[in-house]
C-alpha cells in the first residue's frame, strides 16, 4: 500500500529537497531547502547543507561562529506562516478550527473559494487525503498561481485530490454530492444560492470573514435563504503563556481578532427549519430593516 501524498516528507532522516527549519538560542526560525554543496549561511557564521543530509531530525547543527541551531522540519502551521503569499493566509489558529467544525474528514468531498496564497487548501488536503477531493475556486489568477505552488511545495508535488479553479464560485460551480463548502471571500451571500444546490442534507457551509457587517450580513442571508439550520459564529484569540521557574503569567502579546467563523448544515429539500424561539433585543432592528420576515414570515 503505498503511502499518502506527502507523507514520506514528514518522516526518516533529513533528505535533498526537504524543508528544515532551524531554531537558534533566541528561539528564531529560519527556513530553508537543503542541497548537496550548498550552505547556510547567517550573521552568527554558516554550516554546509551536507551536514544536515542524512542526519535525524532534532539534530543540533553549529556555525563556525559557534552558535548552535536545532534543526526540524517545519509543522505545516509554521510553513504557512513563512511561505510566500499573494493574499492574506488563513492562519492556523483558524484553519484548525475549521477542520474541527466544519467536521472534515478522510475522503470528503469539500468546495473552498478564496484560495488566497495555499494556506487553508494545504489543510484541507491533508485532512481529506488522496481519497478526497477539494475544489478550489479563486477569481484571480495571481492568485491561484501563488497558491499552486505553494501547496505542491509542501506535498512535494501535485495532490491527486485537488483541483484549482480560476473564476467566479457562483458562475463556475459545477460539483454536486459535496460533503463540505468552505467560503474565505468578501461577499459569501452572493454564493448561498449556488452552494445550497451543491451540499448533500446533512453537509456543512463554513465561511470565514472578516468584519462584524460581513458576519451579520452572512447569517441573515443564510437564515433567508431557508434552507440551512441555525448558523453558529465565533472567534478564536490564544495567549502563550511565559514559564520559568516561580515566574508564570501570560505573555504580553496574543494573537488576537484574525477574522469570524460561521457553520450551517444544510436541510433535506422541503424541509423548513424550526422556528427560532430566542427572539432579538428590541431595536436590533431598525424601523426600515425589509431582510428576512419582515413581510410576517415564518420567524426563522
Amino acid at each position: 500500500m503505498s503511502e499518502p501524498t506527502g507523507a514520506a516528507r514528514r518522516r526518516g532522516p533529513f533528505k535533498v529537497g526537504d524543508q528544515v527549519q532551524l531554531t537558534d538560542p533566541k528561539g528564531r526560525h529560519y527556513t530553508f531547502t537543503l542541497e548537496a554543496g550548498k550552505n547556510f549561511h547567517t550573521h552568527k557564521g554558516s554550516f554546509p547543507h551536507d551536514e544536515l543530509i542524512g542526519a535525524p531530525e532534532g539534530s543540533v547543527v553549529r556555525t563556525t561562529g559557534n552558535v548552535a541551531y536545532l534543526a526540524l522540519r517545519p509543522l505545516l502551521p509554521d510553513y504557512v506562516l513563512s511561505m510566500p503569499r499573494g493574499a492574506a493566509v488563513v492562519y492556523p489558529k483558524d484553519a484548525g478550527q475549521i477542520l474541527a467544525f466544519a467536521d472534515i474528514f478522510p475522503g470528503a468531498r469539500v468546495v473552498e473559494a478564496g484560495v488566497g496564497s495555499g494556506s487553508l487548501s494545504s489543510f484541507l488536503l491533508r485532512a481529506i487525503g488522496d481519497q478526497g477531493m477539494l475544489h478550489s475556486y479563486e477569481r484571480r489568477a495571481d492568485f491561484a498561481e501563488i497558491a499552486q505552488a505553494n501547496v505542491e511545495r509542501y506535498f512535494g508535488g501535485p495532490h491527486p485530490a485537488w483541483q484549482l479553479t480560476v473564476g467566479d464560485l457562483q458562475d463556475n460551480l459545477s460539483d454536486t454530492d459535496v460533503d463540505r463548502v468552505i467560503l474565505d471571500m468578501l461577499a459569501p451571500w452572493e454564493c448561498l444560492e449556488a452552494v445550497s444546490k451543491a451540499l448533500v442534507p446533512g453537509g456543512i457551509l463554513c465561511c470565514y470573514v472578516a468584519t462584524t457587517t460581513q458576519l451579520a450580513r452572512t447569517v441573515e442571508s443564510i437564515r433567508e435563504i431557508g434552507c440551512f439550520n441555525e448558523p453558529t459564529s465565533w472567534e478564536t484569540m490564544i495567549r502563550n503563556w511565559h514559564i520559568e521557574g516561580l515566574a508564570v503569567r501570560p505573555d504580553h502579546r496574543m494573537i488576537g481578532h484574525t477574522g469570524f467563523l460561521l457553520t450551517a448544515r444544510r436541510l433535506a429539500d422541503g424541509v423548513e427549519p424550526p422556528m427560532r424561539r430566542r427572539r432579538p433585543a428590541k431595536g436590533a432592528y431598525g424601523e426600515d430593516y425589509a431582510g428576512p420576515n419582515a413581510d410576517g414570515g415564518s420567524g426563522r
